[in-house]
């Protein structure tokens, strides 16, 4: 017997199916070399891998076993291939489902489970690392939750619906038609296309504006009201990509798509002016930045801080605490008052009058003594007092100060005023009141009467 003769020879028989020599060698040759390659992740890559990224040590026997399960599905589709043992399970038209299908269906979710659980991982240690508050020590305990918040909710479902499209491409159940219209056909994979595209639309926008623009706004001293402008931009110019993109991978002609909406839009565009005007209002606002995140602005009166910017509206929280959603149309096109634009602080004023005889010099200096000692007015530019008019009553004077706090400035204004007070009362400095002088004839001549 020669050697081709041996690895043609027949050993044993599984159901109708022979097994020959040359599949059993074939097969102990694959066993070996998954347990090989297994052990030598096992004991060199891992090691390494669990060393340098210390915020994952908790979890080894976790992604061992994800390893290990992975490993060993190969070795099971490797022993179907070397044993041609790929028996056919069901069969429906272009369906059929093989014991090979069904292993490569199970290691393609093992796979993703591996790859959402680091992933996740990587992406929030690099989250907190650009803020500086990661603690080496502690930081799986810190931050072990992270994985189900924003980042990792977001890799798991990209992970998993790539993975969803893999086990259905394996079962040939990608091309299964959804909806069939007049031309335009929508598969399954088209389905998952697009829901694809807008997850990693999603995810790119998170790593981009989380890792990287942040990053730089620190380094480069972004103020926050930059930093959101910049944004916003990013995230109308990626998802407005993708969901076009998104909308082409269902197979929809976007030159149908966009003579539609032009007739649509010369309908309803006449009744929607001002949504229109709001709109590309607020993209002149997050383009030209004269309004910005915690700007403290004054629109006719109201006086409140911008909390927000959107396409259409923006979010103004007042100084008693109730936000006030205000169109885009107003902060473009009307006279408003931004207390924060050019500087940091901003001149306030009180008027108060004395009576007529008063040491004028006294009145300054307890004014300006008054306004100098409180401690959210700043001291330079330095207070001032103006000797504004005679009146009708009284002698007016107006302090002038410069303060930082712009939404409780009627808190300080208020202090003053009762200082003021209190010093005039220990000065014998008088506040008058009005005072008016009536004639009154009668049959006994002329009566003069004040009150």
């Amino acid at each position: 017997m020669n050697f081709n003769d041996f690895l043609q020879q027949v050993l044993f028989n599984i159901g109708n199916h022979e097994v020959t020599s040359r599949q059993l060698i074939s097969w102990g040759i694959i066993l070996i070399v998954t347990f090989l390659v297994y052990e030598l992740v096992k004991k060199k890559v891992l090691p390494k891998y669990f060393a340098q990224e210390k915020y994952v040590i908790r979890d080894n026997s976790r992604i061992l076993k994800s390893i290990r399960n992975i490993f060993v599905l190969i070795g099971l589709i490797g022993s179907v291939w070397a044993l041609e043992i790929d028996f056919l399970l069901y069969q429906m038209k272009t369906v059929e489902i093989r014991v090979s299908t069904v292993l490569y269906a199970l290691t393609i979710w093992q796979v993703a489970g591996l790859l959402d659980w680091i992933a996740s991982k990587v992406l929030v240690y690099n989250y907190h690392r650009s803020r500086n508050d990661l603690d080496y020590q502690t930081s799986v305990e810190k931050y072990a939750k992270e994985t189900d918040s924003n980042a990792g909710s977001l890799v798991r479902l990209v992970v998993y619906a790539v993975a969803v499209f893999l086990v259905l491409q394996s079962f040939n159940l990608e091309s299964y038609t959804v909806v069939s219209l007049t031309k335009t056909q929508i598969r399954v994979s088209d389905i998952l296309e697009s829901i694809l595209i807008i997850l990693t639309a999603r995810l790119i926008f998170w790593m981009v504006t989380q890792l990287v623009l942040y990053r730089y706004y620190k380094r480069s001293h972004i103020d926050i009201g930059s930093q959101y402008a910049i944004n916003q931009l990013l995230k109308y110019v990626i998802y407005t990509m993708a969901l076009l993109w998104a909308i082409s991978s269902l197979g929809i002609e976007m030159t149908v798509l966009w003579g539609g909406a032009a007739a649509l839009l010369v309908g309803i565009g006449l009744g929607l002016q001002q949504t229109f005007n709001d709109f590309f209002s607020g993209i002149v606002l997050l383009f030209e930045r004269s309004v910005e995140i915690g700007h403290v602005l004054n629109i006719g009166g109201m006086i409140g801080t911008v909390k927000e910017i959107g396409l259409r509206t923006s979010l103004i929280e007042t100084r008693d605490n109730i936000t006030v959603v205000v169109p885009n149309s107003k902060l473009v096109t009307d006279n408003v008052i931004n207390w924060s634009h050019l500087d940091e602080k901003v001149r306030f004023q009180i008027n108060v009058g004395v009576a007529y005889g008063s040491n004028t010099k006294l009145v300054k200096e307890i004014l300006l003594k008054v306004v100098g000692e409180h401690p959210e007015i700043v001291e330079h530019p330095n207070p001032f007092v103006r000797f504004t008019n005679f009146g009708d009553s009284s002698l007016d004077f107006e302090v002038y100060f410069f303060s930082r706090n712009f939404i409780r400035i009627e808190d300080v204004k208020s202090d003053l005023r009762f200082e003021i007070d209190h010093a005039f009362r220990e000065n014998n400095v008088e506040i008058p009141f009005p005072q008016r002088v009536v004639w009154m004839k009668g049959n006994q001549g002329i009566k003069k009467e004040e009150s």
